[in-house]
C-alpha cells in the first residue's frame, strides 16, 4: 500500500527580524532604509555612524511601528525607530570608549 506524501504548505510570511531593524519590506513599495544599508551601521558604536542611522530612520514608513516594537522588546542596542537603545531603554546620545569626561551628563532615558 503506497504512503501518501504530507500535504505541502506554504511557509508563513515574514516577520520582523531580529537581526535588523524594519521588518518586512512590503509588497509594492520602495525598500526600507534598514533593507538596503549595511546592518553594522544600526549597531555602530562611532557616533558619527549612529547619526547617519538616525537620519536614515527619520524617512521611514515604518518608524513608529519599529519603535514601539523596540520598546515592547526592551531592545539591547542599537538604532530602532530613529531611537539609540542602550540596555534596553532609547537614549538621547551614547558615550565613546574610553574614560569618561568628568564633566559629563549621564545618560538619561529618551521618551
Amino acid at each position: 500500500m503506497p504512503v501518501a506524501a504530507p500535504p505541502t504548505t506554504t511557509a508563513p510570511p515574514e516577520t520582523a527580524s531580529p537581526s535588523r531593524p524594519g521588518g518586512p519590506e512590503r509588497a509594492g513599495s520602495a525598500p526600507l532604509p534598514c533593507r538596503t544599508a549595511p546592518a553594522d551601521l544600526f549597531f555602530a558604536e562611532d557616533t558619527e555612524l549612529v547619526l547617519a542611522a538616525k537620519a536614515l530612520c527619520a524617512r521611514c514608513p515604518l518608524r513608529a511601528p519599529c519603535l514601539a516594537g523596540a520598546l515592547a522588546r526592551r531592545e539591547p542596542a542599537g538604532v530602532w525607530g530613529g531611537q539609540l537603545f542602550v540596555g534596553g531603554v532609547a537614549v538621547a546620545y551614547k558615550r565613546g570608549r574610553g574614560r569618561p569626561r568628568k564633566d559629563a551628563p549621564a545618560l538619561t532615558p529618551v521618551l
